[in-house]
């Protein structure tokens, strides 16, 4: 696979567009999730996509599905695009748009928040620290440094904003909204979850410092795993080798990209809403190889196609 794709058009109903998938609607009991190439960063999607991306969203996610399947019922049923054109024939015209990246999955209906599940604390988690030592306004133990290790993994629910920033939230405002014991559920099988990942992906040289999950309940209510699982676009992924807290970490995700943005708003040069920057080619690639190091190191083997 190396055709690289800003956006699908199936001659399927379109259910939704994000800023990365387009989801298609197959039948009353399945969804067909396409990852494009399309990346953001700071709630603004680039006009140049990044190579591979979608196809190491889709086919790590459904890496993790398949790994972490006995902690709990998931969406996912195929990713293998053999078999999505097997029981979707209609679509043998376009192979190449799905080739890699698209997954077909049970319908659910998403429920309004996002799971994170913090290991060390970094990022908007960091930021509140310093300024209240709190998260989420529950308090925290003093003394902390950047990128510490919680001494054990922090749940913490967020909002899931259709714009602009999610907001992290109280698990009082979970249990009050969804009731006492789906939450309870929700942190119980989120940090299930993160263990598990954590534990594999350390084995490999990577620390998942945070990660979010999402959860829908489907037609026979069960709590549904869905969306992306522990990719480097829903989690923080540092190298195991030469962490140190007390510092910000280099990682496996969009690095490259973020930095090359951040010196353009210090420089006056961007301010930081749409339109973007057009982003130079040797920041494109910088990006492009951090996700495929990111699949291979994670699932001991190069993606499928890939350089």
């Amino acid at each position: 696979m190396t055709t690289v794709m800003t956006a699908s058009a199936l001659p399927l109903t379109l259910h939704r567009r994000g800023k990365v998938r387009e989801v298609y609607e197959v039948d009353a009991d399945r969804l067909l999730i396409v990852a494009s190439d399309r990346v953001s960063a700071f709630d603004v999607v680039m006009n140049e996509p990044v190579p591979w991306k979608g196809a190491v969203l889709t086919q790590l996610s459904a890496f993790w599905f398949r790994k972490l399947e006995s902690l709990g019922p998931h969406h996912f049923l195929t990713a293998d695009p053999g078999e999505i054109l097997r029981k979707l024939p209609g679509l043998a015209g376009h192979r190449a748009e799905l080739e890699g990246r698209a997954m077909l999955v049970r319908r659910t209906n998403p429920l309004p928040f996002e799971c994170v599940v913090r290991g060390y604390i970094s990022g908007s988690a960091w930021k509140e620290y310093c300024r209240h030592r709190t998260l989420a306004g529950e308090p925290l133990p003093s003394g902390m440094a950047e990128s510490e290790r919680f001494p054990a993994p922090v749940f913490s629910p967020a909002t899931k904003a259709e714009s602009g920033h999610d907001e992290n939230v109280t698990e009082a405002r979970l249990r009050s909204t969804l009731g006492a014991e789906s939450a309870a559920e929700l942190r119980r099988r989120s940090i299930a979850l993160y263990q598990a990942g954590a534990a594999h992906a350390e084995a490999h040289g990577i620390i998942v410092a945070d990660t979010k999950f999402e959860f829908g309940i489907g037609p026979d209510d069960e709590l549904r795993l869905i969306d992306e699982v522990l990719t480097p676009d829903s989690s923080r992924f540092w190298p195991r080798a030469g962490y140190a807290p007390g510092r910000a970490q280099p990682s496996f995700d969009k690095q490259p990209l973020r930095d090359y943005l951040d010196g353009l708003r210090a420089a006056g040069r961007w301010s930081g809403e749409a339109p973007p920057p057009r982003l130079p080619e040797d920041v494109v690639a910088a990006t492009s190889a951090r996700y495929l190091e990111a699949y291979r190191v994670l699932t001991g083997s190069p993606l499928p196609g890939s350089p």
